[in-house]
């Protein structure tokens, strides 16, 4: 059995808009990260299954880090992802008023690129192309 830690050179980041309350954190990071999956496969890993042969779901492969920056910082993030044509899913202040994903998708879709009102930014890719999308964001505390 191979012992070794695994390396990845890709990197999965979300990047929040600093201002937002505890719960919409955490909620805008659930929602960014459960997209990803299905855009690229290759982040999920293996199912797990506990002593008892109890099976659970696979989850991601790697690590999920976490960024805060100011909405101009998510601004920028969000064209330089488009920029490298990065998987990327978004969360738009708009969404914390609706209460279903077709009124979610809605929202979105109703807003040019450049008008959306962004809050939250997902982001997967060779490490150093995220890197250069997160220039000036800072790990969330």
């Amino acid at each position: 059995m191979n012992t070794e830690p695994l390396r990845f050179d890709t990197k999965i980041a979300v990047l929040l808009r600093e201002d937002l309350e505890p719960w919409q954190r955490l909620n805008v990071t659930a929602f960014l990260v459960s997209g990803l999956g299905t855009a690229s496969p290759e982040v999920i890993g293996e199912p797990y299954e506990d002593a008892d042969a109890v099976p659970y779901l696979p989850m991601f492969r790697q690590p999920v880090l976490v960024f805060e920056g100011t909405k101009e910082t998510l601004k920028a993030a969000h064209g330089r992802a488009l920029s490298r044509a990065l998987p990327r899913a978004v969360f738009t202040s708009d969404l914390f008023a609706t209460g279903n994903d077709r009124d979610n998708r809605a929202a979105v879709r109703a807003v040019p690129t450049d008008g959306l009102d962004l809050v939250g930014l997902a982001v997967y890719g060779p490490k150093n192309a995220v890197d250069k999308v997160l220039k000036g964001a800072r790990m969330h505390p």
